[in-house]
């Protein structure tokens, strides 16, 4: 039996019995009670023995025998949902909805859960209809708000979606500052996609004030910057993203230094490196220092300073650049045996994690700002340390 099965299916049981206690306190010698309570302690036997199916089918007896059972059929809905058995849940809580007998409370929770159906058999004009019914209540406006937001995320109606943050935040105190930010940068990225370099720019500005410290903004301002021939100001805009979070510096280093070259401003490189050097727990600092080593002073230079830092933070990346500067033109047997090193060092890094989610630990190829498995946004990063290089 699935885990997740028992624990959803005992709270219904629980219910039940619960119900059925209190009723039977009162009228014990009544025959309704009787059949009913024979029932649950049947169900709760097909639960207990890994019947699930058997069970389900003798609770939703329960729940059609006795119409007072609400929250028996909502949680049976739930669950059908959870099983795939979206039309089953559908037509369980459009039939809770429509009693005449409910409370607002509960009207409005089953409307809730109605609308979770939607979404997951995609009807999502549907739900988002529901839930913008909700929202001009009181109760339950920041979960149909959570929904709408959810919905308009899918639909990449990030206009609207940040609407929904915006009300959200005002309805529950909740920060949606950042969450926002990146809704933004999504509107940013399709503006530059379209060649509309002012728009993007009006949308990574509108980021930066939901979030200051939001590092996908800074880097798209960075290279809409660098597009347009302000490299001062683009070099401003990668340094503060390093430095606001140094975990990025792999997205960061390479371009923050083609950014230097153009300027010839070599002093500034070399600075930027040895300030963000300690905070970087990878390789990516010590390898650009090499590289200006390697130019201003020599390969033998470069490798001794390589050499000497790579003992502190081991590297796969590290030891094949020390590998390519030692021997840059080898032939022979000698030369066959240092490409085979070479080969080696390549798969080892191929095969390493490139990226992580920290909730959910999805580890993709390329940087997602939006984790695919989670869902969740600015949870990717590039994996640190000699678990990732």
């Amino acid at each position: 039996m699935e885990w997740w099965l028992f624990w959803l299916l005992l709270p219904v049981a629980a219910w039940s019995g619960y119900l059925l206690g209190i009723r039977g306190s009162a009228r014990s010698s009544d025959r309704r009670f009787s059949q009913l309570s024979r029932s649950y302690f049947r169900g709760l036997n097909y639960l207990l023995n890994e019947q699930p199916d058997k069970a389900i089918e003798v609770f939703l007896k329960i729940a059609e025998t006795d119409s007072g059972t609400f929250e028996t059929q909502l949680a049976l809905g739930n669950l059908f949902r959870r099983r795939g058995e979206v039309d089953r849940a559908i037509r369980l809580h459009q039939d809770l909805y429509s009693r005449p007998k409910l409370s607002k409370e509960q009207r409005t929770v089953a409307l809730i859960e109605l609308g979770e159906d939607y979404m997951r058999a995609g009807l999502l004009d549907r739900a988002e209809s529901l839930y913008n019914e909700l929202v001009t209540g009181d109760g339950q406006a920041p979960t149909a708000l959570r929904h709408l937001i959810s919905i308009y995320q899918q639909e990449r109606d990030w206009t609207r979606a940040v609407e929904m943050a915006r009300r959200l935040e005002q309805a529950s105190g909740e920060s949606m500052g950042a969450q926002i930010a990146q809704f933004q940068c999504e509107q940013a990225e399709e503006a530059r996609h379209a060649q509309d370099l002012e728009r993007a720019m009006l949308a990574v500005r509108q980021a930066l004030e939901s979030d200051p410290r939001c590092v996908r903004a800074l880097l798209l301002q960075a290279r809409l910057l660098r597009r347009s021939g302000q490299l001062a100001e683009a070099a401003m805009a990668f340094e503060t993203a390093a430095r606001i979070d140094p975990d990025f510096l792999t997205e960061i280093v390479g371009e923050l230094m083609a950014v230097y070259e153009q300027l010839g401003d070599c002093r500034r490189a070399h600075g930027f490196l040895e300030e963000l050097m300690p905070r970087d727990r990878g390789v990516t600092t010590l390898l650009a220092r090499g590289a200006l080593i390697e130019r201003d002073e020599g390969r033998p230079a470069a490798i001794e300073f390589l050499a000497g830092h790579l003992h502190q933070r081991p590297s796969v990346r590290g030891v094949k650049r020390i590998v390519d500067l030692s021997f840059p033109e080898e032939s022979g047997a000698r030369g066959e045996a240092v490409g085979l090193i070479r080969d080696l060092l390549t798969r080892l890094h191929e095969h390493k994690p490139g990226y992580r989610c920290s909730r959910c630990g999805y580890s993709p190829r390329s940087l997602h700002w939006q984790c695919p498995s989670c869902k969740s946004w600015g949870s990717i990063k590039p994996v640190q340390g000699l678990a990732g290089e």
